[in-house]
C-alpha cells in the first residue's frame, strides 16, 4: 500500500497552525481585557475630577456667599444713612473675587412674630397665603392654644385632648415657640401652608404687627385691606426709594387705611439672603437670621440666631 505521502506532508503544518491559533485568540482577550480595565481607569480618573471639581467650585461659592453675609453687615453698620444699606428686601450686587454675590436684608420687625403676634394678624397671614377663612381661624386659635399657659381650648383652636384623639405624639408646648419649624407641629398645620408662611414669620421681633416698611410679600398681605397688586406695587415702589426716605416720612406711599408707610423704628434683627454665583453656573444660598450689637465671644458684631446651607443657587 502506498504511504499518503501529501497526508505527511501537511501534517506537520496543521500541527503548527493550531498553537499560533490559540496564542492569538488569548492575545485578543489580553488586549480586550486591558482596553475594558484602561477605560475603567480612565472613568474613574474622570469621576474624581468632576467631584473634585464640583467640591472646589461648592467650596468657593460657600465663602463667597458668607463673605456677603459679612458685607451685610456692614451696610447695616454705617452711621450714615444715605448709605446704609436698607433691609427691606431691594437687591445688593457684588463681586467677591470673581464670584458674583447677591444679597438681600430684610428687617424682621416687617415680619410677623410667631410668640407675638395676635389671633387677627395670624388669621390675615393665613388669608393671604391662600387659606381658606375656616382653616385660617383654625390655625391662628390652634398657635394661640400651642404658646399659651393653659389648657383651654380657643374657640376653634385645639389642645391635648385634639392632638391625642388625632393620634399624634405630642401635644401643645404651652410656652412660646423655640424654632419656627416648630409652628409645622401645631394642629391643622401642613408643610404646604408652612412653606407659604415661612419667608414671613420670625420668632425675634415682639411686634404683634408687621412694619410695612420692611415687610416681605408675604407679610405684607397680613395687612388689613391688603390686595397682591397693592402689596407688590408698594414693594416696588418702596425699594425704589433712596436709603433715608421712609425714616422722612416722605415717600408718598399710602397703606390701605390711607396712612403713609414709612419706617417706625425698625429693629437689630435681620435675615440676610446671599446668593454667589459662579461663571460656570455652580453657586449656593446662605440664609441666616443675625443680631447686631456690641462684639461678642467670637468677635463679631452680630450673632447668628438661624443658619441654613447649602442649598442652591
Amino acid at each position: 500500500m502506498r504511504p499518503d505521502f501529501a497526508s505527511a506532508r501537511f501534517a506537520p503544518c496543521r500541527a503548527q497552525r493550531r498553537p499560533r491559533g490559540v496564542a492569538f485568540v488569548l492575545v485578543m482577550w489580553v488586549i480586550a481585557m486591558l482596553s475594558i480595565l484602561l477605560g475603567s481607569f480612565a472613568l474613574i480618573a474622570r469621576t474624581e475630577s468632576m467631584q473634585s471639581r464640583h467640591l472646589f467650585d461648592t467650596t468657593t461659592a460657600r465663602y463667597a456667599a458668607e463673605a456677603g453675609i459679612n458685607l451685610a453687615v456692614y451696610g447695616l453698620s454705617k452711621s450714615d444713612p444715605t448709605q446704609k444699606w436698607v433691609a427691606d428686601g431691594r437687591p445688593y450686587s457684588v463681586v467677591f473675587d470673581g464670584v458674583e454675590v447677591e444679597i438681600s436684608l430684610t428687617d424682621d420687625s416687617g415680619k410677623i412674630d410667631i410668640n407675638a403676634a395676635d389671633p387677627v394678624s395670624l388669621k390675615s397671614l393665613f388669608v393671604g397665603a391662600g387659606v381658606e377663612e375656616a382653616k385660617a381661624e383654625e390655625l391662628a386659635d390652634a398657635i394661640q392654644d400651642w404658646r399659651d399657659p393653659d389648657d383651654q381650648t380657643g374657640l376653634h383652636g385645639a389642645e391635648r385632648g385634639d392632638y391625642r384623639a388625632a393620634g399624634l405624639p405630642y401635644s401643645p408646648r404651652n410656652a412660646p415657640f423655640e424654632t419656627l419649624s416648630e409652628i409645622q407641629q401645631v394642629f391643622g398645620m401642613d408643610y404646604s401652608i408652612y412653606s407659604k408662611i415661612e419667608p414671613a414669620i420670625t420668632m425675634f421681633s415682639g411686634r404683634s404687627t408687621p412694619s410695612a416698611a420692611y415687610a416681605p410679600m408675604e407679610a405684607m398681605m397680613a395687612i388689613p385691606g391688603m390686595t397682591p397688586d397693592l402689596a407688590r406695587q408698594l414693594i416696588q415702589e418702596r425699594q425704589q426709594l433712596a436709603p433715608g426716605m421712609l425714616n422722612q416720612g416722605g415717600s408718598g406711599l399710602l397703606l390701605p387705611d390711607g396712612s403713609p408707610l414709612m419706617a417706625d423704628g425698625g429693629g437689630l434683627t435681620y435675615s440676610v439672603k446671599s446668593r454667589a454665583k459662579l461663571p460656570n453656573g455652580a453657586g449656593t444660598v446662605l440664609d441666616a437670621t443675625i443680631r447686631m450689637g456690641g462684639m461678642n465671644s467670637a468677635g463679631r458684631p452680630f450673632v447668628v440666631l438661624r443658619w441654613r446651607d447649602g442649598e442652591n443657587a
